[in-house]
């Protein structure tokens, strides 16, 4: 008689370094058509983009373009290296320096992040938030696009950002690192056209 009571066998998990993730990547592991990104250690498949959200990245980049100066520019969708678990791939990533001092590694730092988020929102005001808080990134915002907002995060302590700010159209920001460069909330939002 086969015993009523069966051991079980608690499920096992395992958190990638960078290090790991990056070889995987570097050697075809996951195949040119899947879009992920490592976050605390774990493999994240990121969702396909829809119209609206390639739209508000577009738009996005067109605003902060007005705003990088020389000794920074923007990365769109590629990978941020922020710690030895993490390597995010944000919407928009305002970095220092120029696309050849990232020839042979990932930056590690951004003076701006941005995520367009839809279905991801939770994850983005969770999960990510803090990973870059944590990674003392100053100036994160997320282009919400359900509540058609800028959630702007400011001031990192910890995992936590302290300063949280929702912006509608009507309203302006400014990067952290660009004081004096005010983009018009509206300009980053699109707008659905009927008819």
């Amino acid at each position: 008689m086969a015993d009523a009571t069966q051991k079980t066998v608690p499920h096992q998990t395992h958190c990638w370094s960078r290090a790991e993730y990056e070889h995987i990547v570097d050697v075809g592991g996951f195949g040119s058509d899947v879009r992920l990104e490592l976050l605390d250690g774990y493999i994240i498949d990121m969702s396909l983009q829809k119209s609206l959200h390639a739209c508000a990245a577009d738009l996005t980049e067109a605003a902060l373009r007005e705003c990088v100066s020389d000794g920074a520019y923007i990365r769109s969708q590629k990978p941020l290296a922020l710690d030895d678990t993490s390597e995010p791939e944000p919407d928009i990533a305002v970095v220092p320096g120029s696309p050849r001092d990232y020839a042979e590694r990932h930056p590690s730092d951004a003076l701006l992040i941005v995520e367009v988020a839809d279905s991801s929102l939770d994850f983005d005001r969770n999960r990510k938030a803090r990973a870059y808080a944590r990674n003392a990134i100053a100036d994160y915002w997320i282009v919400n696009l359900r509540d058609l907002v800028v959630e702007v995060r400011r001031a990192p302590i910890g995992d936590a950002y302290q300063d949280v700010q929702m912006l509608r159209a009507g309203e302006r920001i400014a990067p952290l690192a660009a004081p004096r460069c005010a983009i018009a909330i509206a300009d980053l939002l699109p707008t659905r056209r009927h008819g």
